[in-house]
């Protein structure tokens, strides 16, 4: 029966000191059967959401370790996504990746070249070529409470793959009919190659996010090749249900593979070795629509923050 069931590994990790991160991320891989063969072009994709807070972002040690085992295979790397604000380049730098990442001979790019994804309610949105066009993504989320998400992880990762202000535009366009913004969101995620997903819930963001929560201690990187079931198993770890995460609701009636926590088989460490009870989320969300005066301010700083 666990043949046919979705592997999610969860590894306990205290800090995120290399060496043991780099052991990790090789039994995380192993255990959950990915492999990669020599010559693949491989995107690794963070959340490289701002330079204001490091904590928001993909810690740089999990990116740095993980595109060291993917060379290790013989896989051809590029590091990449779309920040809500200024380039990767500029959050790689603010977070402290950069010079990491230029020792294994990797620059961090901005995913741009977009090209119209047609959506199921009759309109489309702008993703990345750079994500299209690799032969895999290794999606590596930061798990994080979300003011409008309520909490989010590797599905609502690979937003990320949305070019530039087309993702604060989607709020505006998609925020004000009820379940819009997680049909766009699972619409995205489908369209992307993705092979993997190593989550960052060493030190997870709490209280509110994506970008001014807090950090608490939950010592755990996990890993799947199913976006879904990695999410669903993190939902579980933190007690909630699909009435109260809508992204997992609109998962769970479109009945994608990894929704149900019955499709999950737990690899190299039990779920019940993690204790979330003291995490915090958002008792009440934010509305999903961005005011145009938001957006536009919003607009303006990314274009000022890509031209210093």
């Amino acid at each position: 029966m666990n043949q046919n069931k979705e592997p999610v590994a969860y590894f306990r990790l205290l800090e995120y000191e290399s060496t043991f991160m780099d052991a990790a991320i090789g039994l995380i891989i192993e255990e959950t059967g990915f492999k990669v063969a020599p010559g693949t072009k491989v995107l690794v994709k963070p959340n490289l959401v701002s330079p204001k807070n490091a904590l928001a972002c993909t810690h740089p040690n999990v990116t740095i370790s993980l595109c060291r085992y993917l060379l290790d295979c013989g896989a051809v790397v590029t590091v990449g996504d779309s920040p809500g604000y200024g380039t990767a380049a500029q959050v790689s730098k603010a977070i402290g990746m950069t010079s990491g990442l230029a020792a294994l001979g990797i620059k961090p790019i901005t995913l741009g070249r977009p090209v119209p994804l047609e959506l199921s309610f009759g309109t489309s949105i702008g993703i990345s070529r750079d994500a299209l066009e690799t032969d895999m993504i290794v999606n590596v989320p930061k798990l994080k409470a979300h003011s409008q998400f309520l909490v989010t992880g590797a599905v609502k990762n690979l937003f990320g793959t949305v070019v530039g202000f087309r993702k604060a535009f989607a709020h505006t366009r998609f925020g004000e009919t009820k379940g819009l913004m997680e049909k766009m969101v699972l619409e995205v995620c489908a369209a992307m190659p993705v092979a993997f997903n190593l989550m960052d819930a060493i030190y997870p963001m709490h209280v509110t996010g994506p970008i001014s929560g807090k950090p608490f201690a939950m010592s755990l990187l996990a890993g799947s090749p199913n976006p879904y079931a990695l999410d669903t198993a993190i939902y579980m770890l933190l007690g909630l249900s699909p009435k109260r995460v809508q992204l997992w609701k609109e998962i769970t009636n479109q009945k994608i593979r990894g929704y149900d926590p019955d499709q999950i088989k737990y690899v190299v460490e039990p779920p019940d070795d993690f204790d979330t009870t003291d995490f915090i989320l958002p008792e009440v969300l934010s509305p999903m629509e961005f005011e145009v005066v938001r957006l536009i301010k919003g607009r303006l700083k990314s274009l000022i923050s890509r031209v210093r």
